[in-house]
């Protein structure tokens, strides 16, 4: 097909859903349901809609192939009007019916979307498409791979049990991110326990009829007190609740979605899950991700090893005993982390509290972006599920032209999701002239950010804008619409930039009350956050290799197998924890792809040599927004990078910055 034949498709496209090019991309107003029953509607609506369109797309005729491409995707974009903010209410909503009816929602579309992919007629006529060019012959492979990922080509028995367990994988995966949400878990602390642990973490919390302090496992409460608190029984304690998460019924759920996985992956003729979907990922299979991991292990094991020995003998010198007779617990390494820094290089979390106030470090990574990206972010009056949620529209600063629209949810509450995430939950597509959306969530302290918190929420930030300055012509590739070994990368890359100390003067320009922060403190938080970097790497190896095991031939049960291999760390396994019950990774979309964070990594620090002396550099910012950002997932991730680095990409820049002292 022409390219002028392309145009006339999208021109009528743009004329039957009422748009003419320009005039559709608006600020996405986020929809209010004021109940549950208001949730089941609008899943009804979507379902009706989507059943009706896939009758008549059955019943089309080969001549009218031509349309099947952009059809598929606007079934995508009506998932993604009503799904979409569903996903992130069932994270945020105050409201627990109006949450689990989202869940509901999710695990019926679910349905309808594996009998969907299986549909033989459809198949068919999306392998008689003649793509326009190479977005469009790409966007032919991506739904033609789901398709067959879904059994079309599957005997009718094997079709049904591929049915039944991608909505039980579906169900048991929101089950067990709702037990770790909804966690009550609390525990209580004398103020003399809690000695250590800044004032602002705990003072203001409920108290018991003892009148000690409840707390609970949210992260501003529960990463202070591992951290600072000077008793051991403390951290412990704290520690041990946190470790175990979700409870012993999200053992079971991880156990079934196991067994699950493996099952699924063998209605195709594969024995590894893993093996299953990393052949359509920049890994390949799971042989060459392990193999990465393993080659990780190697370049820090020692590095482990001798920061471990430097902690115990913290530990030593602060219990006045020799380091032969001290133990370090794992409850003990973030503590002692944590004072070998303040010890070795006069610098301390806390203490960066007073210079990022949570607004004005909201503030702060909007200007980074409107800097680097030429952009500008600006506020929105919406009504949203909370009082702390609001709404910002992204527009581009040359053209004033409207990009897309960022949800941000700041702080921590009860039964709310308890990390940092962001759900790209409405993607863009020029061929329907739709804007993207975006909702960020973390869970800060009101009295202001540690620099890790800073660098989180750039990370996240990183996400959203991989998602609102995206341009791609179908709304299936925009944004973090990539291959999951590849989305990390473009937030992990910015997370340097907090160390800079050229970048932290914009706190300046958005703050003038904000105390600017010493160049001298920044550079000895850059060298501090080196310290314990074997342990943290090493960290992340397990985590991997633990997801890769999970989704390997064998499907262990999660607890037995979690606990030989940590066990086979240098500080061994605790009993009586369970680290998976709270592992949402594993349950969610990083099933056999939590290596990927490493990866990524390596694509990261190979982004970041570009910026190298050059972290606010706008020709360099826009160019890596062009190459990058903008593409989304119509090119492929390591032709993106050759784009932006002019070379292929490699590991050199990683593996040099794991020696880092």
């Amino acid at each position: 097909m022409s390219g002028g034949a392309a145009a006339v498709r999208a021109l009528a496209f743009w004329l039957a859903v009422g748009c003419v090019p320009g005039a559709c991309a608006q600020t996405f107003q986020f929809p209010t349901y004021r109940s549950a029953a208001e949730v089941d509607e609008a899943c009804q609506r979507l379902l009706a809609d989507q059943k009706q369109t896939e009758a008549h797309l059955t019943e089309w005729p080969a001549e009218r192939a031509a349309t099947v491409l952009p059809e598929l995707d606007a079934m995508l974009r009506r998932y993604e009007d009503t799904l979409g903010p569903l996903a992130l209410l069932a994270g945020v909503h105050p409201d627990k019916a109006i949450r689990d009816a989202a869940d509901a929602c999710e695990v019926g579309y679910q349905a309808f979307s594996s009998a969907f992919l299986q549909n033989a007629g459809i198949h068919a006529l999306l392998k008689q498409v003649q793509p326009a060019d190479e977005i469009d012959r790409r966007m032919q492979r991506d739904q033609l791979d789901a398709f067959e990922d879904s059994g079309v080509a599957l005997a009718a028995d094997a079709q049904a049990r591929a049915r039944e367990i991608n909505v039980e994988i579906t169900r048991l995966g929101l089950d067990f991110e709702r037990a770790v949400r909804e966690d009550k878990t609390q525990l209580a602390f004398s103020a003399a326990e809690l000695k250590g642990v800044p004032r602002a973490v705990w003072q203001r919390a409920p108290r018991d009829a003892q009148g000690r302090y409840l707390l609970g496992l949210d992260s501003p409460t529960s990463v202070p007190v591992i951290q600072g608190a000077r008793n051991p029984t403390t951290r412990m304690r704290m520690w041990r609740a946190f470790q175990n998460q979700g409870g012993a019924g999200n053992l079971k759920t991880l156990a079934q979605l196991g067994q699950l996985r493996r099952d699924y992956a063998r209605l195709f003729g594969f024995d590894s899950y893993a093996d299953f979907l990393l052949r359509r990922r920049m890994a390949q299979n799971e042989a060459q991700a392990q193999s990465f991991l393993d080659s990780v292990k190697a370049a820090v094991a020692e590095r482990e090893l001798a920061d471990l020995m430097l902690l115990r003998a913290a530990k030593a010198r602060d219990l006045k005993k020799p380091a032969s007779a001290t133990v370090l617990q794992r409850w003990d390494v973030a503590h002692y982390t944590e004072r070998e820094r303040r010890a070795r290089f006069a610098v301390r979390q806390d203490q960066f509290r007073a210079h990022f106030p949570p607004e004005a470090s909201l503030k702060f990574v909007f200007k980074l972006a409107e800097t680097l990206f030429g952009v500008k972010v600006e506020p929105l009056q919406q009504t949203l599920w909370h009082a702390d949620a609001r709404a910002y529209s992204v527009n581009d600063s040359a053209t004033q032209a409207f990009l897309g629209t960022l949800f941000v949810d700041l702080y921590p509450r009860a039964d709310k999701y308890n990390h940092a995430a962001v759900w790209s939950f409405r993607s863009v597509s020029t061929l329907a002239q739709r804007s993207p959306a975006a909702g960020l969530v973390v869970n800060f302290n009101r009295q202001g950010l540690s620099i890790d918190e800073l660098e989180t929420l750039l990370h996240e930030l990183g996400h959203a804008l991989h998602t609102l300055l995206s341009n791609t012509r179908y709304a299936s590739q925009g944004g973090t619409n990539v291959v999951r070994d590849f989305v990390e990368a473009p937030s992990q890359m910015l997370e340097d930039w907090v160390y800079d100390p050229d970048v932290l003067k914009l706190f300046g320009q958005v703050c003038k009350a904000c105390k600017p922060v010493p160049a001298a403190l920044i550079a000895k938080a850059d060298k501090a956050r080196q310290f314990s970097k074997g342990i943290a790497v090493a960290r992340q190896h397990l985590f991997a290799s633990f997801d890769l095991a999970l989704t390997g031939k064998d499907a262990p049960e999660p607890m037995a197998q979690w606990a030989l291999m940590e066990g086979a760390t240098p500080l061994g396994h605790v009993d009586g924890t369970m680290f998976p019950a709270g592992f949402a990774h594993l349950a969610s979309g990083y099933a056999a792809g939590y290596y990927g964070y490493l990866w990524s990594e390596v694509l990261a620090e190979d982004l970041r040599t570009a910026f190298k002396g050059k972290r606010l550099d706008a020709a360099t910012g826009r160019r890596y927004r062009d190459s990058v950002l903008a593409q989304g997932g119509e090119v492929a991730p390591e032709d993106l990078m050759r784009q932006f680095l002019g070379r292929p990409t490699d590991s050199r820049a990683f593996f040099d910055a794991l020696k880092r002292p």
